[in-house]
């Protein structure tokens, strides 16, 4: 059994974090949202207040930003194809002015437009990253989904890209943010679940989940949580 009495709701316009330590079943938990595995009856998962969905349907409100995307199509083409929910676009898609348009913007907001021709695989790990983000945001999505997304990403990098979170969370578009690394949790997210062993550990505001307790706790290693002026959590280890 991979996840064992999990039961929360996430309001409209909330951001939220979904911490744990490697093995936790944050994975099979994404899996579940994004209605790519179903629980075993009498499990219920309703998404914007339905059980069923057609996965083309979902995945024009739900935004899901994955570790998954980088393939050799060029950064305008890797944010098009947010619009049919694939990965690059297919000779059978028809891509309108208006959608080159709202690709072309969502790569200025995550200031990646003059790269707009490049492949991803010339690009830098922060650059592709905020390509990613922009195939997320193009079609207006009601809430965004961010896997790991710092993984692999030097200090730089990382930065940037907490940076396009920010500006994610700030537009108006929900976040629910996916991590075992307390500095990808932003200041704009306000409420943590932690997962343990397949079952949530705790769930509440930030400032009273990420305590050095509950963190020793979690990741069963003593640590001592550091909160900077910014808003920023970290670890320190003993």
């Amino acid at each position: 059994m991979a996840l064992r009495g999990i039961s929360f709701c996430i309001d409209a316009g909330e951001h939220i974090a979904i911490l744990g330590p490697n093995g936790s079943g944050k994975s099979t938990l994404i899996k579940v949202i994004t209605k790519e595995c179903y629980p075993r009856q009498p499990g219920r998962v309703r998404i914007w207040g339905r059980e069923t969905w057609g996965l083309f349907d979902l995945r024009g409100l739900l935004g899901i930003v994955t570790n998954d995307l980088v393939k050799p199509y060029s950064a305008l083409e890797t944010v098009l194809s947010g619009f049919f929910g694939s990965v690059g676009v297919w000779p059978n898609h028809h891509v309108t002015l208006e959608m080159e348009h709202k690709a072309h913007e969502a790569l200025e907001f995550f200031d990646v437009e003059h790269l707009w021709d490049h492949p991803l695989t010339e690009l830098s790990s922060g650059e592709v990253r905020r390509v990613v983000f922009a195939r997320a945001l193009v079609h207006d999505p009601k809430a965004l989904l961010l896997d790991e997304p710092c993984n692999s990403l030097d200090i730089r990098a990382q930065h940037e890209v907490r940076e396009a979170i920010r500006k994610l969370a700030q537009s108006g578009v929900s976040i629910i943010l996916v991590t075992h690394h307390l500095p990808d949790i932003i200041p704009e997210i306000e409420r943590v679940i932690a997962l343990k062993n397949g079952a949530i550990f705790c769930d509440g505001p930030k400032n009273e989940v990420l305590n050095d307790h509950n963190m020793t706790e979690l990741f069963e290693h003593e640590a001592l949580i550091d909160h900077n002026q910014s808003g920023m959590y970290c670890f320190r280890y003993r």
